[in-house]
């Protein structure tokens, strides 16, 4: 019976997921006029219904077996949480004042953990890519906070209680009280209102200030916890801005993300590399952001840590020399065409197939989902949990050519944990429009060659007659065009007699075709200046950890109160443990020699002397994901000087001369062996009875 509850719970859960992905691609044609209002709302009552559904399977099975089922979310994500905090992976920063939302302390595994894994990453992609590694301010000027766009467009709106003052993110205030009503068995809504409802929430996500105050101010939605009245939402920038010297006179900002101080460095790090493209920069630090309301744990906080590549390359030519060492990877890609489909789900396809037909649109960006496919296996994802999300089309930047999210499957749903974005030169233009230095690269050709070009001649006598103190900006903008934006304006000031042009500061002026000649000319040329596109990967470390401990987690079989984290030993904080069977100064000298011997080997290790026994130890150490034990016993002083070494998923045990059990735990941890293979090579120790 709690068997097929089971099943049925895990089914309905699949229904309800796929049910949501419905309404998403839904919500995308209806953007596009692909779709009606109706088909949206209809599909938003299935997915409310099929959530019913799901409920109602949980808390049958819940009063048969007076316990919470294996398949819920909440269940599995309260026991991990007790685990996390309980032996201090991470807890809330500031605790005996209260705490402050969206700030985390890593206590001693996680900072283990946390260390390891970035160097996971710089192995993975800095040395083996032969990336060039930069280290910048997190305090950043507010000029170029401005040119990258942060300043005018990194906002959400906020409401605020007006008696106390207390803040709260607009959307996600009119979304609960929407549902909350939705739900209300005792006072349900009728039926048109329950539609006109619906079409709301379907579209919360795209209101703007005003029809975001006029639906706050409809449905008379109050501040929580007081039921005290809101103010209308306004616009709130989520970076922290600070001030830069004794004067405060210069604004700055705690930077948003890494990436920026990577494009602005751009130039020098061109120089440095011998002026040879295509190339990657990258950068791991920490990003800043004013969250509303955080929330989730570390999926949502204030201050983290990120790990960003800028790889740099000509917009002509996004071929990879490496792309076939990738090619035949097969990660689950949730395509466009698969999320506007019918089935809504995400299926196995080779990054060569999908870069040849056109899904992926080039090897380089092809090239970084399948290393970081590989990445996600190293540290121990599932690979059967994650996938790479295509952008649909009313989600990507207008400058964007392709954008990819590798997510993660989680009780929070799917967690976005990497975007790998096609940026184009969008960021490049930016910078260089705003400090008016050149950013750009030259190719060579190996021989000269005769080829037309667009050439742009302003007519400074004009343009200073029209823009008086404008003309400097407007003739930049003007010179900075490239050959298809200036063919553009050409072709618009043939038809209409005026092109629109937009300066470095986003001011915009209309040119007439007496203000610039715009021609194109063959001449003898040795090579091009262009600026280059930018293909960015960029990595959530916390969040990713996040993802790890969940799918790492897992208690044994027939004792639900022993939780193990299965962490890789790559990954694991502490690699191995040494126990002395008893208390005795023989087997303690000698447990303390091999911990000295593991340090020495670069291994991470506690020595535990306590008098518990050796099950409990296991236990404890099980808990905090340490991969290998090491038992010294009678046998090691007295007998063959073998030692136990144990491994912690399978339990099983071998018997280890202590002279090799260094190397052999040095060898499991890089990869370069497997517990098979040291099963096979030494003699198998049956546990006792004391051992689990």
């Amino acid at each position: 019976m709690t068997t097929e509850l089971e099943q049925q719970i895990a089914a309905a859960q699949e229904a309800v997921t796929k049910q949501g992905d419905t309404v998403r691609s839904l919500k995308a044609s209806a953007k596009e006029g692909k779709a009606e209002k109706s088909e949206v709302d209809a599909a938003i009552q299935k997915l409310a219904e099929l959530k019913l559904a799901l409920e109602s399977k949980q808390k049958e099975f819940e009063k048969v077996t007076g316990k919470v089922s294996s398949q819920s979310k909440e269940a599995l994500r309260a026991a991990l949480a007790g685990v996390l905090e309980r032996r201090m992976f991470y807890i809330p920063s500031f605790k005996i004042y209260g705490s402050v939302a969206g700030f985390y302390d890593y206590g001693p595994p996680g900072c283990a953990i946390k260390q390891n894994m970035t160097q996971v990453w710089r192995n993975h992609f800095v040395l083996e890519e032969n990336m060039l590694e930069v280290e910048c301010p997190a305090v950043t000027p507010e000029v170029v906070l401005k040119a990258s766009g942060h300043v005018d467009r990194f906002t959400d709106f906020m409401v605020t209680d007006a008696v106390t003052g207390e803040c709260f993110r607009a959307d996600h205030l009119l979304e609960g009280h929407l549902e909350a009503l939705l739900e209300d068995k005792k006072n349900p809504v009728s039926p048109e209102k329950a539609k006109e409802i619906r079409d709301l929430l379907a579209g919360v996500g795209e209101l703007k200030a005003d029809t975001m105050g006029a639906a706050l101010q409809a449905y008379d939605v109050r501040a929580p916890g007081t039921g005290n009245a809101i103010s209308a939402p306004f616009a709130f920038n989520l970076m922290f801005k600070t001030s830069i010297g004794p004067k405060g006179d210069m604004v700055g900002y705690l930077r948003p993300e890494t990436a920026q101080g990577i494009f602005v460095n751009f130039r020098d790090l061109l120089y440095y590399n011998g002026g040879k493209l295509p190339f990657a920069a990258a950068q791991i630090g920490n990003s800043y952001r004013n969250e509303i309301s955080p929330r989730a744990g570390l999926l949502r906080v204030r201050e983290f840590t990120q790990a960003e590549i800028e790889h740099f390359v000509n917009g002509d030519d996004k071929r990879h020399p490496k792309f076939p060492l990738v090619a035949d990877l097969r990660p689950l890609l949730y395509s466009r065409e698969l999320q506007m489909g019918e089935e809504k789900k995400a299926a196995p396809m080779s990054l060569g197939e999908a870069v040849s037909r056109g899904i992926i649109a080039n090897e380089t960006l092809a090239y970084f989902i399948g290393r970081t496919w590989l990445f996600f296996c190293k540290i121990g994802v599932n690979p059967a949990r994650m996938r790479f999300r295509q952008h649909l089309q009313h989600e990507m930047a207008h400058y964007a050519t392709d954008c990819w999210d590798g997510e993660v499957e989680t009780t929070y749903g799917w967690v976005e944990c990497v975007g790998l974005a096609d940026r184009s030169a969008y960021d490049l233009k930016a910078h260089s429009g705003m400090s008016k230095i050149d950013l750009t690269a030259f190719e060579k050709f190996p021989e000269p060659r005769m080829e037309e070009v667009v050439k742009v001649v302003p007519n400074n006598k004009e343009l200073g007659a029209a823009f008086k103190k404008d003309q400097k900006a407007v003739k930049e903008a003007l010179e900075a065009l490239d050959s298809n934006a200036a063919l553009d304006v050409k072709a618009k000031l043939e038809s209409a007699g005026v092109a629109t042009i937009a300066t470095c500061d986003g001011q915009q002026f209309e040119v007439k075709a007496s203000m610039v000649e715009i021609k194109k000319v063959t001449e003898k040329v040795t090579g091009k200046t262009y600026t280059p596109s930018v293909i960015e990967p960029s990595f959530g470390i916390g969040r990713i950890m996040y993802c790890m401990f969940e799918h790492c987690y897992y208690t044994r079989e027939g004792d639900e109160t022993r939780a193990v984290m299965g962490f890789k030993p790559v990954v694991a904080p502490t690699k191995a443990t040494v126990f002395p069977l008893v208390q005795k100064p023989a087997l303690n000298d000698l447990a303390a020699r091999l911990s000295r011997e593991l340090t020495a080997a670069g291994l991470s290790n506690l020595i535990d002397t306590t008098g518990n026994t050796i099950g409990k130890r296991y236990a404890r150490t099980d808990e905090i994901g340490v991969p290998f034990a090491v038992t010294v016993d009678f046998q090691s002083v007295e007998g063959d000087g073998s030692v136990t070494l144990r491994e912690r998923d399978s339990m099983t045990q071998v018997r280890v001369p202590a002279g090799e059990v260094a190397g052999v735990i040095r060898d499991l941890v890089d990869d370069r062996t497997t517990w098979e293979a040291v099963s096979g090579k030494y003699p198998a120790q049956k546990a006792s009875a004391d051992d689990e």
